[in-house]
């Protein structure tokens, strides 16, 4: 029978972890359990929120996709997010801003919203619209005047993809998940700085590229070149894990971006600094920034036969 898959499961849980504010109560303001729901109830048929028992013929959620039709379980791969409004980081956030930042992520084509194929939401309460990957659809029935719906490719639910970075950043962009400790906080001009200095560049192109800013030592690099001690490169290593830490880069996000420069659709540096600013607090580094560092630092080591 139709079940909730582990991924989605995951993200349910870090949503009610910090917008469902009073566990011990039912608030109007709060989001809670029974408004974030995966599986559709017994009756429903067809669609995303429902597995391989319960698809229909010419189920639009199966045979509209490659990646559905490879990726059809008994899993549902869908969610649903109700009401809710919290105060954070100075302002209120509630299900039409969160479906606004959601849908505008997604039509950017952040990293880590490609395995969403539609969100159907309403930006005001009284329309209901559809963002569609695959450009079928523009809007949706009135229930989602009231609830927000995520269909996620079948193939990404059957992979058991993690698919919690994308609602950790939004929940990090409005305050709710602090992003550093106040000690490892930096300027953008420091980090450039330091990312433009020849040894570093050298240093960092050393690096395999499935580093993410965490399990390196601090001397598993020595100082060489105009760094002459070991305190100052372990103070830069500090800074660029920090930042690391942001981006987050895996292993096989970098295979797919590589993927993509080996089919010619995107330069491998392009799709990197569309990956960095997807994963970065927003504000934190311009465009310009991002790209200038990446060609500077990093380019070197993204050749579509590198590594």
């Amino acid at each position: 029978m139709t079940s909730a898959p582990a991924n989605l499961l995951a993200v349910r849980n870090l949503l009610l972890t910090y917008l469902n504010v009073d566990k011990k109560a039912v608030r109007g303001d709060d989001l809670e359990p029974a408004e974030v729901g995966i599986v559709g109830d017994v009756n429903h048929r067809g669609g995303y929120h429902c597995g391989s028992d319960r698809v229909v013929t010419n189920d639009y959620s199966v045979v509209e996709s490659t990646r559905d039709r490879s990726g059809l379980t008994l899993h549902a791969s869908a969610l649903d997010v109700g009401t809710f409004s919290v105060r954070s980081g100075g302002g209120t956030h509630n299900l039409r801003t969160f479906s606004a930042w959601m849908v505008a992520q997604c039509a950017a084509n952040a990293a880590d919203t490609r395995d969403i194929r539609e969100i159907i939401y309403s930006p005001d309460g009284r329309t209901v619209r559809r963002w569609d990957r695959l450009g079928r659809r523009t809007s949706g029935d009135s229930s989602h005047l009231f609830h927000t719906h995520f269909s996620f490719f079948r193939d990404s639910t059957k992979a058991g993809r993690d698919q919690t970075p994308l609602f950790r950043r939004y929940l990090t962009a409005i305050g709710m998940i602090a992003t550093t400790k106040p000690e490892d906080d930096m300027d953008a001009k420091q980090f450039l700085t330091i990312l433009r200095d020849p040894t570093v560049v050298a240093q960092l192109r050393a690096i395999p590229w499935q580093y993410n800013g965490r399990g390196l030592a601090d001397n598993d690099l020595t100082p060489t070149g105009n760094i002459s001690t070991l305190g100052a490169l372990s103070e830069t290593l500090r800074i660029v894990r920090a930042i690391a830490e942001k981006v987050d880069i895996d292993p096989a996000e970098l295979e797919q971006i590589r993927a993509a420069a080996r089919e010619g659709a995107v330069s491998a540096a392009d799709a990197l600094v569309a990956a960095v600013l997807a994963k970065l607090p927003p504000g934190t580094l311009t465009r310009d920034d991002v790209e200038a560092a990446v060609r500077d630092a990093f380019a070197g080591g993204l050749a579509p036969d590198a590594g």
